[in-house]
């Protein structure tokens, strides 16, 4: 910045640095300050006048009171001289634009990233596949950042900590491959966080710390192992969790403490091979389970039993051969789809279906059954898949055979035994014509 005090033109020029657009919520601090009042009134006072500005340099200049002005002001015995009123010009010049320098600063601070893109007063920075390798800076102001397909490799400690306003972080197709204590420090507002499709294997303890509003979680896509006890404390809020296609091998007890609100929880096409007891007991609110594709070779009843209110549930393509007795009756009433196909499954006990009462879907098909248990109530069944099983057309069916015969659904299913019944149909098989139906208890009380 320089001042210079022409004498000739009794004017003072003062050169600062380029301009700049101010923030709106500093410009009203400026003007409604002190100094600007007592710059107003000063201006006022001698009839200054704003004459000249350059566009380039910015510089302003402001005439000081003319001759004949200085005598009048003299004629008028005021106690302001020449000399004082030039010093207060400069004084009070000087502050301004001390001021103005400090805003300027201030505001690039605010500004969009390079080479990022930004939207709606930086609300959302776009950082797309831009080449990033760290995490840029970013105002607190921002409510989405999008840094998908870059490089970031990992995610460190307090990493996000300046931006506290965020509330949705889009961190796909990054290449990371480590979450330090603590990398999400800060974004206590933050509600989605999507970490899809990179190479997650490691995840370290407090990971996840701060993130007390989060409602939606995407981990899907990565090489994740194991999930240590209470990762997911910190998140009270956890509405869905997403960690299909990874390499999760088992679920120990206390995985989800914390996440007591947790509705959809999908760990499909994992390495999942055990449940222990105690999984799954701080997730009992639990809507949509999907277990699909995995390698579960027994069914985890006592993990399972702590659901209470599970309206879909998937365990297909798991090498399960038998369903135990009250497999589903925690949730019995509440169990509508229920996908058990594509499994080597060859049988049913007795009570596996015991206290299932409001099934709507149920997906059978590419198994190895041949007849089903007596307790499985179809009054509520609207989508019922059934082919590609061995099935054995004996009074064991009739209750199925029952329900076709009222039901506009109508599910491809063949007898391949006994022999007389081969390859028909078992809606057209008449080998139910002397079976007797059991009565359905979808009326008993509870």
């Amino acid at each position: 910045m320089l001042l210079q005090l022409d004498d000739t033109h009794s004017s003072l020029k003062i050169f600062a640095l380029p301009p700049f657009t101010l923030p709106h919520t500093t410009s009203l601090s400026l003007f409604s300050s002190p100094l600007a009042l007592s710059f107003s009134t000063l201006t006022f006072s001698h009839s200054f006048s704003f004459y000249s500005q350059d566009p380039c340099c910015c510089q302003n200049t402001f005439l000081l009171p003319d001759a004949s002005r200085q005598q009048k002001a003299k004629e008028r015995s005021t106690k302001l001289t020449d000399s004082w009123v030039i010093m207060q010009v400069i004084r009070i010049q000087l502050v301004v634009c001390i001021q103005f320098f400090a805003i300027f600063i201030l505001g690039t601070e605010s500004q969009c990233p390079s080479p990022c893109h930004c939207h709606g007063d930086l609300q959302h920075v776009i950082c797309d596949n831009v080449g990033l390798k760290k995490i840029p800076r970013i105002t607190e102001a921002t409510r989405l950042v999008n840094l998908q397909r870059n490089n970031l490799g990992m995610l460190p400690t307090g990493g996000f900590s300046e931006m506290k306003g965020l509330v949705s972080l889009h961190l796909q197709h990054c290449q990371i491959r480590e979450i330090a204590t603590q990398a999400f420090k800060g974004l206590k507002k933050l509600i989605y966080l999507y970490l899809s499709n990179n190479e997650i294997s490691t995840i370290k303890s407090g990971a996840f710390d701060d993130l007390t509003e989060l409602t939606y979680l995407y981990m899907d896509g990565n090489q994740i192992s194991g999930l240590s006890k209470g990762i997911f404390a910190p998140m009270i809020n956890l509405f869905i969790l997403q960690l299909d296609n990874n390499k999760i091998q088992d679920l120990q007890a206390g995985t989800f403490a914390g996440a007591k609100d947790l509705r959809r929880l999908h760990i499909s096409n994992n390495e999942l091979r055990s449940m222990h007891p105690g999984s799954l007991d701080d997730v009992e609110n639990l809507a949509t389970f999907t277990l699909d594709r995995n390698k579960l070779s027994t069914y985890p009843t006592e993990a399972m039993s702590k659901l209470r209110v599970v309206e879909e549930l998937n365990l297909s393509k798991n090498p399960l051969s038998f369903i135990p007795d009250y497999a589903f009756r925690s949730f019995g009433r509440y169990i509508e789809k229920l996908h058990l196909n594509d499994m080597s499954l060859e049988k049913f006990s007795n009570a596996a279906f015991e206290g299932v009462t409001a099934l709507r879907t149920l997906h059978l098909h590419n198994n190895k059954l041949k007849v089903l248990p007596g307790n499985l109530v179809f009054t509520k069944m609207q989508n019922l898949t059934l082919f590609n099983n061995p099935w054995s057309c004996t009074c064991h069916l009739a209750n199925l055979r029952k329900w076709m015969d009222t039901s506009r659904h109508h599910p491809d299913a063949i007898c391949a035994s006994p022999p007389n019944q081969k390859g028909k149909q078992i809606r057209d098989s008449t080998a139910f014509s002397k079976c007797k139906m059991k009565r359905s208890k979808t009326g008993a009380r509870h």
